[in-house]
């Protein structure tokens, strides 16, 4: 997972809608840190959309044997609705 510390500010030059700027100005948005916040967050979401793609073969793989086999140790299991090997949990009094 990505994690972004708080680093030192780097100064940029970004065109923004003037409009736009000028509303948020008038809330009183601090605009740098919207920006940063809201940048963070789309480099991580785009991180995990790489993830995903880059790894979908195993995933697919993965879940293609758990749905064949079960989970490996299922059996072992002491909680939830199913033990997980077709046995069904105790009823709780």
């Amino acid at each position: 997972m990505l994690r972004f510390k708080n680093m030192p500010k780097e100064p940029t030059n970004s065109p923004l809608n003037s409009e736009v700027l000028e509303a948020a100005r008038e809330m009183g948005r601090n605009i740098s840190q919207t920006v940063d916040s809201l940048l963070a967050d789309e480099v991580k979401r785009r991180n995990w959309v790489q993830w995903n793609e880059e790894n979908q073969a195993a995933v697919t793989a993965y879940n293609d044997r758990t749905a064949a086999h079960g989970l490996a140790l299922a059996k072992y299991r002491t909680w939830g609705q199913a033990l997980g090997d077709g046995r069904a949990t105790p009823a709780c009094s």
